[in-house]
């Protein structure tokens, strides 16, 4: 059966994921190549486009790395293709080189970038504002507050880069891509072929007599792009009174649920801002005239209050403008409904309204923690457990971004610090060489070739002591089961050109290595303990299929329960296995441990642990 977001019919209504409707949108652009690098919470976005790509006529892939995603669609859009590039937040860091100079070059066939922010760091390291991105590279930025808006600006975003040559930045947040909502489809557009790149050095070679004009002719787009901001349908005023409200982004919608509550629709002077930069000046100037008090709501960082503050002193308006600095608001984390009330009525003047929320002491017991996890079965788990036998707390494990940070949970305990994809070779390179510790380097498959293959190229080239341990679980697990170069199977099909991650490493001139199923828990410490005798750059691969994709994609089925309870001489008292791997499957059932066989995978790594199992059997402890 089609999928609406493919073939549903203009007038069409369907309740959508944010995510969902930016593919909409970009289908209903025309939308002719697509790149990405999956990250939360923007992998709804690429992994829609990969699952309807057999019905679709767009090209689609998954990039190593975000730099690399966007110089392939920089290339695409050079070539005249409509292209679309999504990445989380962060994951613009990685991008920005190439992305400075597409908005010198611009972009002839149509280029947006969809950059995903995480206020609350519900899956990110950092709450970076990507807005400051917009300013800095010179690129007009779109915020949508609905599903409706998601898929109704990623066809404006995609339309006017096309229509302009410039490249446009779609900023969502996590609430506005989780969001799901109401969306009314349109007619999409069917765009010629690509016309191919057309030759023209002076415009597309930035070499610094080139660059220079270059740059003119950005500050140039960026003040047509200012007219269309003042103009521009995503920017309403509604309301009347003296107290104004600005907001972009999630806000919008906050707010709006806000004045509803409290039934003060209309009587506040409201800008809703969706296209928010270059800053609609004139709009704003005429918003502005008349109010005595400005309230700017944004999220994370005070970048339109700063701007907003900056042109209200230009023009010698008189009036009081709150928001963060000074303000009732936070720079930090999501706002809410309630938030936004309270700031609200604070510079209304009106009382305050607690709001009760749920009474802890009313609860029959308290609510257990729940961190989280690696998943039952997970091969990282066992990789960890084997790692801390040989090195315990001695060493220093540097960690990187995937399921196995979840490592730095005890009883593993096997994360002690953390940069960024791709820097725990690195950072670990450099711990080890600054102070002689031992270190331990984790990394998964699809962050070694995001940018962990550099980061081992530097350890060897300048002779570091390190211990790497490759995780490879034969896919991009947490982000969502994506394939990446080293898998042999995605969830459409086999994948005829994996990168052999042994052969890989081998080639670089790596000797010193030693290839294990994590699951086997005596030759993983075996070769563990070889390499910790040795010096120099060494690497473990651990591979072993992450059990959830496993599943899925190969048919996998494990059908045997492990009952160590009932078979451990001690039958669940001594709590050795609870204590050391401290699975999720574990539980303890009057002061004894068990099993919960519906969750138990079956990997059998526990009876390799337990103590009174392995005795039984004449190994010992």
């Amino acid at each position: 059966m089609a999928s609406p977001l493919i073939s549903g019919a203009p007038g069409q209504t369907h309740l959508l994921l944010g995510n969902e409707a930016i593919v909409r949108g970009a289908v209903e652009a025309g939308i002719q190549f697509i790149s990405c690098y999956p990250g939360t919470p923007s992998s709804e976005v690429p992994d829609t486009f990969f699952r309807l790509s057999p019905e679709a006529a767009y090209t689609f892939e998954y990039s190593v790395n975000e730099k690399v995603a966007l110089e392939v669609g920089g290339g695409a859009t050079l070539a005249g293709a409509l292209t679309l590039v999504t990445m989380k937040h962060v994951g613009v860091n990685v991008a920005a080189d190439p992305l400075m100079t597409l908005a010198y070059t611009g972009t002839p066939g149509g280029f947006v970038l969809l950059s995903a922010d995480d206020p609350g760091c519900h899956s990110s390291q950092n709450e970076q504002d990507n807005r400051i991105y917009a300013r800095l590279a010179g690129l007009p930025c779109l915020e949508p507050a609905t599903a409706q808006e998601a898929k109704d600006m990623t066809v404006a975003a995609l339309t006017l880069s096309r229509e302009l040559g410039t490249p446009v930045l779609l900023r969502t947040t996590t609430r506005v891509n989780h969001l799901r909502g109401p969306v009314t489809l349109a007619e999409p557009v069917v765009l010629p072929a690509p016309a191919g790149f057309q030759k023209n050095p002076s415009r597309f070679v930035p070499i610094p007599a080139f660059a220079r004009p270059m740059h003119l002719r950005l500050l140039d787009m960026l003040e047509k792009l200012r007219g269309l901001a003042d103009t521009s349908p995503f920017n309403l005023v509604s309301g009347a009174g003296k107290v104004g409200v600005v907001a972009s982004g999630i806000s919008r919608a906050y707010l709006a649920d806000a004045l509803l509550e409290a039934d003060l629709t209309g009587t506040v002077k409201v800008l809703d801002l969706g296209f928010t930069y270059p800053l609609p000046e004139k709009l704003l100037a005429s918003f502005m005239d008349g109010l005595s008090t400005l309230l700017v709501l944004e999220e994370l960082e005070p970048v339109l209050e700063t701007e907003i503050r900056a042109l209200a002193q230009r023009l010698g308006l008189s009036l009081t403008i709150l928001g963060k600095t000074p303000g009732p608001l936070p720079r930090f984390g999501e706002f809410s409904v309630g938030l936004v009330a309270a700031a609200l009525r604070a510079v209304l003047g009106l009382p305050v309204q607690e709001t009760p929320g749920c009474q802890a002491e009313a609860l029959p017991a308290p609510l257990p923690n729940r961190p989280p996890n690696l998943c039952v079965g997970c091969p990282h788990r066992a990789t960890y457990v084997a790692v801390r036998k040989v090195y315990g707390d001695a060493a220093v494990y540097s960690s990187d971004i995937g399921c196995y940070t979840l490592g730095i949970l005890p009883p593993l305990k096997a994360a002690d610090f953390l940069l960024c994809m791709g820097s725990s070779i690195s950072a670990g390179s450099g711990a080890a060489k600054a102070a002689g510790q031992d270190v331990v380097a984790f990394i998964g498959d699809s962050t070694f070739f995001h940018s962990g293959i550099t980061g081992l190229v530097n350890a060897l080239f300048n002779r570091h002591n390190l211990l790497v341990c490759i995780l490879d679980n034969r896919t991009t697990a947490m982000t969502g089961h994506q394939p990446n170069p080293g898998v042999d199977k995605t969830n459409l099909g086999d994948n005829p050109v994996r990168v052999d991650i042994e052969k890989l490493v081998r080639g670089l001139g790596i000797e010193q290595l030693r290839k294990v199923n994590p699951l086997n828990h005596k030759a993983t410490l075996g070769a563990i303990e070889e390499l910790k005798g040795l010096t120099g750059v060494r690497v473990l691969i651990a591979e072993e299929p992450c059990p959830l994709f496993a599943r899925r994609a190969y048919g996998q089925k494990r059908t045997q329960v492990a009952y160590v309870a009932k078979q451990c001489g001690q039958k669940g008292e001594c709590g050795e296995c609870l204590d050391i791997l401290a699975c999720p499957a574990f539980y303890k059932e009057n002061g004894k441990v068990a099993i919960d066989p519906l969750l138990c995978s079956g990997c059998m790594l526990c009876l390799q642990l337990c103590p009174n199992i392995k005795a039984r059997k004449g190994e010992g402890k």
